[in-house]
């Protein structure tokens, strides 16, 4: 399954930068929700877990969303629940738990029919839709730890699993929030990192977004507002759709705030 050895790459490209950091340079805070390098790759391992979870064993991954549901509505954050499951796991031993976990995952979601469906916190996916949702979350969440590290990313051409994912939750994005749904959707042209010619949806002049591919995936995750990026935008159902893109489920999310998720200044780590 192609979406899974992506995957294990976005995965292993993430680790690799991580890998040589001392310790204490985990706790270094990120441009996202005061999350800190630690919390985000906590975050990313719970969730493989969880998706792991769904694809062998539905009953517990039922369990375990009902214990989440039940803290979320007596207050609790992501990183309250997030904080209990990895009871005191942190930092350099965490990001060696979470490539163990990552990589025996890989395998096991590779060894799996690409079609059978699965539970989420939504509707039920394909397989081949869970393990993409996962590369879309650990690219989207990398992305605060590339920034935050003063790195710029190398892309690849594995970004289209996740620009395929914001076309084709067009109609989530406005559902979600209760919004009427557009009835035409926006013609999608976007430049690959390799140069290629990336289309979705019929050609139009009057309803288009056009640009890097990088940079729509940026606004479709929410790690970027697409008034920070070059995307030509034409016409009023584009313009709304990635002024409020979300491309992962879950309640509805805002995108950052103009001029506030960037590349940081190189600073001793």
């Amino acid at each position: 399954m192609q979406q899974a050895d992506d995957f294990l790459e976005e995965s292993n490209t993430l680790f690799w930068l991580l890998e040589p950091l001392e310790d204490e340079a985990y706790q270094k805070m990120t441009q996202f929700k005061d999350w800190t390098i630690s919390d985000v790759i906590g975050h990313l391992h719970m969730w493989n877990w969880a998706a792991d979870l769904s694809l062998n064993n539905p009953d517990a991954f039922q369990k375990l969303m009902n214990d989440v549901t039940e803290k979320f509505i007596a207050g609790g954050s992501f990183r309250d629940v997030e904080a209990d499951w990895l009871d005191g796991l942190k930092n350099t031993e965490l990001l060696h738990e979470w490539r163990l976990f990552y990589t025996a995952m890989h395998e096991r979601f590779n060894k799996t029919d690409p079609k059978k469906r699965v539970k989420w916190a939504g509707p039920d996916l394909s397989v081949s839709t869970s393990i993409t949702g996962r590369l879309m979350e650990t690219w989207a969440h990398g992305q605060e730890i590339y920034d935050i590290l003063s790195v710029r990313r190398k892309v690849t051409d594995r970004i289209q699993n996740i620009a395929q994912l914001g076309v084709i939750t067009f109609r989530w994005t406005f559902a979600n929030r209760q919004m009427k749904i557009p009835p035409c959707k926006p013609y999608v042209k976007l430049t690959a990192p390799s140069g290629k010619i990336w289309e979705w949806n019929d050609p139009s002049d009057i309803n288009r977004v056009e640009g890097s591919a990088e940079e729509f995936c940026q606004v479709v995750t929410q790690t970027r507002n697409v008034v920070d990026t070059s995307l030509k935008v034409i016409g009023e159902t584009a313009n709304s759709w990635l002024s409020i893109a979300q491309c992962f489920a879950g309640l509805p999310s805002d995108p950052p705030e103009p001029g506030t998720r960037s590349i940081a200044p190189p600073t001793e780590i």
